[in-house]
């Protein structure tokens, strides 16, 4: 069984990077008109929108009139949740063609919505009083009790990013070329311990898109590009570190993984290609081992040893990740885009012959997953 849906079009923006003279609302539209441009399709075709920024305003400003909306915003991996969402509107009849945008101008800050704290939520009461307000203040505690449990140093850290850097220094659109050695992560400056500038992501502006529609509904100019949806699955877990059961376990990622493989009909051997959220240098780390593709602490000592490299026998994150292709605040969409780019073999960084591709977001710190299995038509 699969979801019966295709990607047919899929697209970033022009640039990535710093980009001031383009709003939040306009780099979702220039996402959303060069994903239409990659399936040939028109505004006209598309009766279903879905995005994390108020695509109801995106609808209006492409002169896109919908009959299916999706608004969910969960951070990172609301994007693998639209392309869950939108698969299941398409298998019931609530749209014919679905497009998915997304655009941040998390550097240059043009047009973005004010994000105002909350100091009655749960972490304005329990975390932001005692600091751990950025990211990298929250990300760190979770990390280093992983890494004590499984006798992992900061050498196995910096790995990650010697791994990642191997696949983005062949990526002409990544913002971080340059090969890194694990002395040369090792030397960088510390932004908040154990995290160096190269293992923390980076803060860019961009966007992606994505179009979907019924696998009976693929024109005939689209089937040599066209991408399966073959599995979907989104979870939830804890709002703050304290509440996390188990450092290194995301409870969202594990279901999130297991009804996308369930979906599927596949195991963990039958996928050729990972793109595992990385905002943080472990994070691929804890999302491997969630997924099941490892035991407990072996996903360090896989990296460290070559796996996820060029070369290795799991290509994880191809297009750098957000350490080092681009990272707009909500990554998941760039992860979607470099599956799909890698199943069709039109990725910079050749990752093999990939007939599947497996992309997990996180959104929070933790609090939220979501899977998606991409592969060739059958």
């Amino acid at each position: 069984m699969t979801t019966g849906c295709h990607i047919v079009g899929a697209a970033e923006t022009e640039n990535l990077g710093r980009i001031p003279d383009q709003s939040v609302l306009e780099l979702n539209v220039e996402a959303g008109l060069r994903a239409l441009a990659d399936a040939n399709m028109q505004i006209a075709d598309i009766d279903g929108i879905a995005g994390a920024y108020s695509p109801h305003q995106v609808a209006h400003a492409l002169g896109v009139q919908p009959r299916w909306v999706d608004t969910t915003n969960v951070g990172g991996c609301s994007f693998m949740a639209h392309v869950r969402h939108a698969s299941a509107a398409l298998r019931a009849g609530h749209a014919n063609a679905v497009l998915i945008t997304h655009g941040e101008s998390n550097r240059s800050r043009i047009g973005v919505p004010p994000r105002p704290r909350d100091p009655a939520a749960l972490a304005g009461q329990f975390e932001e009083p005692y600091g751990a307000r950025a990211p990298y203040t929250k990300f760190t505690l979770p990390a280093l009790r992983y890494m004590h449990d499984h006798g992992l140093t900061e050498s196995d850290l910096a790995a990650v990013v010697v791994a990642q850097r191997a696949w983005a220094h062949q990526n002409v659109r990544a913002g971080r070329r340059d090969l890194m050695t694990v002395d040369e992560v090792l030397d960088a400056p510390v932004l908040a311990w154990p995290f160096r500038i190269p293992q923390v992501c980076m803060v860019t502006d961009g966007g992606g898109a994505l179009v979907l529609v019924r696998a009976e509904d693929v024109r005939p100019t689209q089937k040599g590009r066209a991408v399966e949806v073959l599995g979907t699955g989104e979870g939830t877990d804890s709002l703050m570190v304290a509440y996390m059961p188990e450092a290194g376990v995301s409870r969202a990622a594990r279901q999130a993984a297991g009804d996308a493989f369930a979906e599927a009909g596949l195991q963990h051997a039958d996928i050729d290609h990972v793109m595992n959220y990385d905002a943080f240098a472990h994070l691929p780390w804890i999302g491997l081992e969630s997924m099941g593709f490892f035991g407990p602490g072996a996903a360090a000592r896989f990296i460290a040893d070559g796996g996820t490299s060029p070369g290795g026998s799991l290509p994880l994150n191809t297009n750098g990740g957000g350490l080092a292709y681009t990272h707009t605040g909500m990554y998941g969409m760039f992860a979607l885009t470099e599956s799909v780019r890698q199943v069709r073999s039109e990725a910079d960084a050749d990752a093999g012959t990939v007939h599947t591709s497996l992309a997990l977001g996180f959104g929070g710190m933790f609090t939220a997953a979501g899977v998606t299995i991409l592969g060739r038509p059958r």
